[in-house]
């Protein structure tokens, strides 16, 4: 949870009143946010005393003092909700086509007659440092730029340039640089150079740029020196761009809602028209409408064990900055209208979460369930799994506990398997080479294992009984959890023999018998038949095993066993032999 510090004696003149410690640690739990420090006792002569305060990562109108100051104010009742207004629109921002191959969205708006302070410069600031750090993925999805508007001319472009034609003074510098400089200066700069990835392989990079070509920002990297904004800028023009619109509007939105307080006309906001030229759309930026939703009255009871009306729960809201009404069409909802500070708010169930804030957590009692039914159990895929592990320690075997993720190679190519992409569920945006896929079955984990102990005493023998991941577009998620379990023995001889003496073991434990001829005998257990299409093991050293839970089941091929191929083991760096077992747990329930 982010943590943000604000000046206590300011926040207390803004609640009315002074709190204690203890007072205003209560007043956060009730709020649903905590009291981390209170630096009074730590503060030197003539240093003002802060409060940090470790607020929900998805409260972004909370990241700033005014933010905290604000819904504190209306949860305490001292103030109603503020209604956000636009004032009519005066310049333009149109965005190119050039931008959709880098960052292909674009909002602005504009705050006019702002008083700035030291300390409400610096909480403008701050709040646009924590929106990059949190919502905006360091820069990656969204990028904010601040400019005084006195100083440069609309209406405005976003645009991209060759990095050579890209010539502007960056913030706090007075040299003129071009793109490929500007990345050249920055790479040892302790704060921007994390950022120069995002665009520096890009054949051109993204500008903003007012009526007279003056750039304006370099989106994500900098702003230009010549539009910084000062504490003594009274008009200021805001450029957010990005790879993620939602994001991106959410972030315009914040960012006007928290500082249009400072302005002249509170909470009035100067909406820009954004122009897209790739479909000739054109939107006024920000919308300052609230958006509708609705809550069954009976869920937020049922969950709060309550029994409160309609118009109650809306005064609990109402505590929360929603505005909520008992539906004119239907008696047992409530129409919810949520103002743009509250993102945060995507079901109903966040809006019964604010309704127990607004009623206060220490104010529910403490009941016990109807149902008898709630008594905790193992589940009984865990239990089958346990007796996989003991069964499987019993033999001699060590557990490990694998990641879930792996690289694709070692989920297929290591494993002489193709990819149909019919089961392997991929990250779209893997951090690292190792973490591409969810794995398919539990072999990687368990041949890397033997790699990195490839040192001790043989034979190595390991086993895990963990989950898999399958892709199933018939569920809701298109992917479902598979528990496996399977066992690797590694050593300088390793056969057929081995593995399947451990999976006798396994199948004696789980009460399935071994079927010598299937065709006659229709009762409960397994066999093995030849698999020879199966390229991870060596050719004819690989079987099927089957399955049937009883004389009206019918067979299913639940696993595989066999002596791995040469070719699997030199992937994996292994200089021995190896056999593995691998088996669905889940067809014995």
């Amino acid at each position: 949870m982010p943590t943000i510090s604000v000046d206590k004696q300011d926040l207390y003149e803004y609640l009315g009143r002074s709190y204690t410690t203890q007072e205003f640690d209560e007043l956060c739990f009730d709020f649903g946010i905590e009291l981390d420090e209170d630096t009074t006792e730590d503060c030197t002569a003539g240093e003002r005393p802060q409060l940090k305060i470790e607020v929900p990562a998805n409260r972004y109108d909370m990241l700033c003092f005014e933010g905290i100051a604000q819904a504190l104010n209306v949860f305490l009742g001292r103030q109603l909700p503020p209604t956000y207004k636009l004032s009519k629109p005066t310049t333009k921002l149109t965005i190119h086509k050039s931008v959709e191959e880098v960052r292909p969205y674009a909002a602005a708006a504009i705050l006019r007659n702002i008083k700035f302070d030291q300390r409400t410069y610096d909480s403008f600031i701050a709040l646009q440092d924590k929106l990059h750090t949190n919502l905006c993925r360091n820069r990656t999805l969204v990028a904010i730029g601040t400019h005084d508007l006195d100083t440069i001319q609309g209406p405005f472009t976003y645009e991209a340039l060759k990095p050579q034609d890209v010539k502007f003074a960056p913030l706090n510098q007075t040299q003129v640089m071009d793109g490929p400089g500007l990345m050249e200066f920055y790479e040892k700069d302790k704060h921007l150079s994390k950022y120069l990835h995002i665009i520096r392989e890009s054949p051109v990079y993204p500008v903003v740029l007012d009526s007279n070509r003056t750039v304006c920002s370099m989106p994500p990297i900098i702003n230009s020196n010549h539009s910084k904004i000062t504490k003594d800028t009274t008009n200021v023009f805001i450029d957010v761009t990005g790879t993620d619109r939602t994001k991106t509007e959410i972030v315009v939105q914040i960012m006007v809602a928290m500082f249009s307080a400072h302005c002249a006309e509170k909470f009035e906001i100067e909406p820009v028209e954004i122009i897209s030229e790739h479909n000739g759309q054109s939107r006024l930026c920000p919308s300052v409408t609230p958006r509708k939703a609705h809550a069954e009255i009976s869920y937020i009871n049922s969950c709060l064990a309550l029994d409160l009306s309609g118009a109650d729960i809306a005064k609990l809201l109402k505590k929360m900055e929603l505005e909520a009404e008992v539906s004119t069409s239907d008696s047992k909802l409530l129409e919810v209208s949520i103002p743009i500070t509250r993102s945060d708010i995507l079901h109903q169930c966040d809006i019964m979460e604010d309704a127990a804030i607004g009623f206060g957590f220490n104010n529910i009692k403490k009941t016990k369930p109807k149902s008898e039914s709630l008594v905790a159990s193992a589940l009984p895929v865990n239990k089958i799994a346990d007796i996989c592990r003991v069964a499987s320690a019993q033999a001699g075997y060590s557990e490990i506990m694998a990641l879930t993720l792996c690289s694709h190679d070692e989920n297929f190519k290591f494993l002489r398997v193709k990819d149909d992409e019919t089961k392997a569920v991929k990250l779209e945006n893997p951090k690292t080479f190792e973490y591409q896929v969810v794995r398919t079955t539990l072999l990687p984990g368990l041949l890397k294992t033997i790699k990195e102990n490839r040192k001790h005493s043989l034979p190595i023998k390991v086993f895990e009984c963990g989950d898999i991941v399958l892709k199933n577009d018939a569920t809701e998620r298109r992917a479902i959890n598979q528990r496996n379990w399977a066992a690797i023995i590694a050593g300088k001889t390793s056969g057929f023999e081995y593995v399947q003496g451990l999976l006798g073991k396994l199948m004696q434990t789980l009460r399935a018998n071994w079927i010598e001829f299937p065709k006659e005998n229709t009762g409960r257990g397994y066999w093995i038949e030849e698999d020879s299409e199966n390229p991870t093991f060596f050719p004819g050293r690989g079987a099927k095993i089957y399955f049937r839970a009883g004389p009206d089941a019918k067979e299913q091929v639940i696993g595989s066993l066999g002596v791995l191929h040469p070719e699997v083991m030199k992937s994996f760096e292994i200089p021995y032999a190896a056999s593995s077992v691998e088996i669905n747990v889940e067809a014995f329930l």
